[in-house]
Order: structure tokens, then C-alpha cells, then sequence
């Protein structure tokens, strides 16, 4: 493999064995395959191993039998164990079961990308994160550079002159996100002009400090030229000072319920990240319109922001979350909240969290939020929206010495361990 050590073999063998002989699943994991069972019921030709004849409990073994094969035959075969051979095969049986539309042409025809990151500077830290057709790194960086030449630290953490100027730079940023962003390959997305200093300069001139914006009057900039939150993130660094940070996703959550029969695998619900048409809101409420039309051997647009901060170009922070269209706003707010606020880690990943995403035209707020500062942004002329959990970040900071510090997210299971 171009960036391991070890074979593909040996990285892919312990999933192999969790699928093969099986977890011990925790009580909320009990709780959600509880909760699906219904729509596993009906969305399935084939009962999956997540359903069974009594309720599940924590401490029960989940074993994925058919999962394992799958696995195995990815192991053997490489890429070719899954696009051909007895994985396609599975896969096509589930499609002229259910009448899906996914064919042997597509599946061997089917080509991962290796693209250039998305990189820039901030406060003199470089900032490494995911190019298009994920949105997250442009997205972080307009944000981030909105906000770069204020006094946030003097502000304050949590204080109604911070959020209210974060919120506003997450405004502009979503607004560009519905208009210019998409797959790069099928639509020339003008990223150059979109993280230029004159076009974020612009989109900032009508920023009030003292009221509320209003999305029906912020649009996106004008440029000369013709996301359930359901993700997994995870961060890893090694003791050599190689790190990664990863992130996953179905979309929705379990993705579309359905499970390819006697492959033991979740197919995904990506299409909802294209745009059925300009204006139709997805079910994270995130607008699109030509640029993220659904096309032929296009791909999505995403969220996702898997993120490195380097400082001396050596990592210093990795990070990213879960969470839908709130990913880039959380990535965005966790670094802000550990360089501009000084926060400890844990800090920085546990207090709460707000989003905005242009439309709908609402700041959504953590529970725990400052009621003051919830106050203060209302009479501003905010619409708030309380709700539970926003993302789940994960951080690994590096400190000097060659010591780490990790902190998994307590808004879910998350965990973070070192050996």
C-alpha cells in the first residue's frame, strides 16, 4: 500500500474478525437496531443478521458472517473482490430484487480518485483538508478567513460578538456552497475566486455588528463565469508523527436500510447529496442547484472535512466529526475555539455548539448553550433553534516533547486510546 507499512492483508484481518466472531454491542447500539427493525423489515428482500426474533440488549454478540466473506474476498482480490466476481454478483441480485439500477458495467467500471487536499494558511498555522467534491475544505477556509483579521480572543469564547461574526462568516460560506460547489470534474467550481482574499473581503461588506443577517438579503457572491449526520470520523497519529484523519459516511443513518443480500453490507443513501433541482432542500435542509446536478458518473457534493492543522509543518491538531451539512461549522468552531480562545482540547470538543448554513434561515444552538448570549443573538434579530447533540469531534493534539493528547467526543461512544 503507497502509505503503510504493512500489507492491505494484514490492515484488513481485524475487521475480518469482528465480523466473523462478533462484538459485544452497547446498550444505544441496542437502542438503534431496536428502532430500525421496522424499516429493516421493509426495506430488505433478504432479513439481515440485524434483525432477530427478540429485542437486541446490551452485551449481546452482533456476528456478521456474510460481512466477513465480503471482507475475505476484498482481502484475496483486492479492488476486484468487490467490483467483480461474487461481491457484484451479490450486489446485482439485490438490485433486480429491489429494482435498483446498479449493473456489472457500473460496478467494474467504478474508479476511485486520489485528489490534490485543500490547503492554506491561518494565524500561521497551515490547514490541510479535503478538496472538492466535499465542500468541508473550502468551506473552512472561506470561514476561517472571514473571521481571520478580527480580534475573536478579545471577543471571547461563547460571547455574542464571537458568534454572532462566526455565524454571519457560516452564512456566506453555505450561501456559496448552494450556488458554486459540486463535483470539480463536471463543473468548473471557481475555488480560486471563492478563498480569495478581494471575494471573501466582499461577502464580508455587509456585515452589521450590532443586528442579524438575513439570508433572503445575503446571496452568494457574484462570480464572471458560464450532509442524518450519521458519518464516522476517526484520527489517528503514530509515533513516528504520520498522521491521518479519516471520514466515512453512508449519509442518513444505516444509509438506505437496505442490505445486499448475503454480502452483509449497508448500501448508502448518497443521491439525497445531489440536488433534485435548484432551490429542493435535502434532508440536512442544504439547497444545491447546477453545480451539484445529478449526472452520469458524477459525484456528490459532501461535507465532509477531515482536517490537519500543521504548525511548522508538523501536525498539531487532527480532526473532524460526523454531523451532515454541521461538519464544516463544527471543524471550523474546534479549531477557532483551541487557536483564537486558547481552550484546553477537551474544552474545545465538548462545549457547545451552533450552526448556520444559510437556509434555512436559522441558528441552530447546543443544549447548554450561554442563555445570555442565546438572548442577546434573539434580539439581534437571530431565529434560534435549540437541539440535541452537534457532530461528534475528534481531536488528537500533538504537545511538545512528543506527547499527545486525545479526546473522543462525549456526545456519543466515542473513545480515544494510546499504546
Amino acid at each position: 500500500m503507497k502509505y503503510a507499512k504493512l500489507t492491505f492483508r494484514e490492515l484488513i484481518q481485524p475487521a475480518i474478525n469482528l465480523a466473523e466472531k462478533g462484538f459485544a454491542i452497547t446498550s444505544k447500539e441496542a437502542n438503534s437496531l431496536n428502532g430500525l427493525e421496522d424499516d429493516l423489515k421493509k426495506n430488505n428482500t433478504r432479513v439481515p443478521v440485524f434483525v432477530k426474533e427478540v429485542a437486541w440488549k446490551a452485551g449481546d454478540t452482533l456476528i456478521q458472517t456474510d460481512l466477513a466473506n465480503t471482507l475475505k474476498r476484498i482481502r484475496d482480490n483486492g479492488e476486484k473482490g468487490f467490483y467483480e466476481g461474487e461481491t457484484a454478483k451479490l450486489i446485482v441480485e439485490e438490485m433486480q430484487r429491489g429494482n435498483g439500477i446498479i449493473s456489472y458495467y457500473d460496478l467494474k467500471n467504478y474508479k476511485a480518485k486520489f485528489r490534490d487536499p485543500h490547503v492554506f494558511e491561518y494565524k500561521g498555522f497551515t490547514v490541510v483538508s479535503m478538496p472538492m467534491p466535499s465542500s468541508g475544505g473550502v468551506l473552512l477556509h472561506q470561514m476561517l478567513k472571514m473571521v481571520e483579521g478580527k480580534p475573536l480572543s478579545s471577543y471571547g469564547f461563547q460571547s455574542v460578538q464571537a458568534v454572532h461574526l462566526m455565524t454571519e462568516a457560516e452564512r456566506r460560506a453555505f450561501a456559496d456552497r448552494a450556488e458554486y460547489m459540486g463535483d470539480a470534474d463536471f463543473y468548473k467550481v471557481p475555488v480560486e475566486i471563492l478563498v480569495s482574499e478581494a471575494y471573501l473581503a466582499q461577502s464580508m461588506k455587509d456585515f452589521d455588528s450590532t443586528s442579524a443577517g438575513n439570508s433572503q438579503l445575503v446571496k452568494p457572491g457574484k462570480i464572471p463565469m458560464k450532509e442524518s449526520e450519521q458519518t464516522t470520523h476517526l484520527d489517528v497519529i503514530d509515533k513516528a508523527g504520520n498522521a491521518v484523519s479519516v471520514t466515512t459516511t453512508l449519509n442518513n443513518s444505516y444509509g438506505s436500510k437496505t442490505v445486499v443480500g448475503g454480502a452483509g453490507f449497508f448500501m448508502n443513501d448518497e443521491m439525497d447529496d445531489f440536488s433534485i433541482k435548484p432551490g429542493v432542500p435535502n434532508m440536512y435542509g442544504a439547497v444545491g442547484g447546477e453545480a451539484n446536478a445529478i449526472m452520469p458518473g458524477k459525484r456528490m457534493l459532501s461535507s465532509m472535512t477531515p482536517t490537519l492543522v500543521l504548525k511548522n509543518n508538523i501536525p498539531f491538531l487532527i480532526v473532524g466529526t460526523p454531523g451532515g451539512t454541521t461538519i464544516p461549522t463544527s471543524v471550523f468552531q474546534t479549531i477557532v475555539n483551541i487557536i483564537d480562545f486558547g481552550l484546553n482540547t477537551e474544552d474545545a470538543v465538548d462545549k457547545p455548539k451552533f450552526h448556520h448554513q444559510w437556509l434555512p434561515d436559522t441558528l441552530e444552538i447546543e443544549k447548554g448553550f450561554p442563555e445570555l448570549t442565546a438572548g442577546a443573538l434573539e434580539n439581534m434579530g437571530y431565529k434560534t433553534r435549540h437541539r440535541s447533540g452537534i457532530g461528534r469531534t475528534e481531536v488528537i493534539r500533538v504537545l511538545p516533547g512528543n506527547k499527545f493528547e486525545a479526546v473522543a467526543d462525549n456526545r456519543g461512544e466515542d473513545d480515544a486510546e494510546g499504546y
